[in-house]
């Protein structure tokens, strides 16, 4: 019996991929609609790629039908394998995180998944990049569902169909950077950890309903334990 799921976002709570995934949508948006800079001034922070997409083509003006996105989800994973590769600012890891995901690893009693906003191939090679992919059981991601509120239950049922029981919502865990992180959990009735590694910084993190805010996971055993306990 698994008595503890932890979701983890991707973007800013693990890790930065250097913004290969801004332009590897840049540049399918440009390809597929003609459009240059597409994604200027979108906002992208505990967004799904989905909404991230509609935005995008709604300040374009640009008319898309489900064949259209789909032909611009194929291409971008596409330019993804490869803008993922390129050096970028920030590129890297998270403090802490490879030592607090192995140290969990070994925790029986917790499985690790994931919530993001991310569409799953993406956000599967960027943590194959980083050798994280391995740490992970089961997840929800940006085309599983547009709203992330939706996502925490997704993964939740994953988890149950691979064998992990969970007793109930209060048994999960979200951990992530933004205040749309906090949301889904509360949406779903889960516990949430906000951690200052992303654009939100522990002030604006503490004024969500966050059971939790941590500067970083570079105190592992600190962290370890607020895991467990929360």
């Amino acid at each position: 019996m698994v008595a503890k799921i932890l979701l983890f976002d991707i973007d800013g709570t693990l890790l930065l991929s250097g913004r290969a995934g801004y332009r590897a949508l840049t540049r399918a948006f440009e390809e597929l609609f003609g459009v240059k800079q597409g994604f200027d001034g979108v906002p992208v922070a505990g967004m799904t790629d989905e909404l991230i997409l509609t935005d995008a083509l709604r300040r374009a003006g640009v008319v898309a039908d489900r064949v259209d996105r789909e032909r611009f989800h194929r291409r971008y994973c596409d330019l993804f394998g490869e803008e993922i590769h390129f050096p970028g600012p920030r590129k890297g890891l998270m403090p802490g995180v490879l030592t607090l995901l192995d140290r969990l690893s070994r925790v029986d009693e917790v499985k690790c998944g994931l919530v993001t906003g991310n569409f799953a191939h993406p956000a599967r090679i960027k943590l194959e990049h980083f050798d994280l992919w391995r740490f992970f059981h089961f997840g929800a991601y940006g085309d599983d569902a547009p709203v992330r509120d939706e996502l925490v239950s997704i993964a939740v049922a994953r988890a149950e169909r691979k064998g992990v029981t969970v007793q109930g919502a209060h048994h999960v865990v979200v951990i992530g950077d933004t205040p749309l992180d906090v949301q889904c959990a509360l949406a779903a009735g889960a516990r949430s950890v906000a951690v200052a590694t992303g654009t939100y910084d522990e002030v604006a993190l503490r004024g969500t309903k966050a059971d939790a805010v941590v500067s970083d996971f570079g105190e592992t055993d600190t962290v370890v334990e607020l895991l467990l306990d929360i």
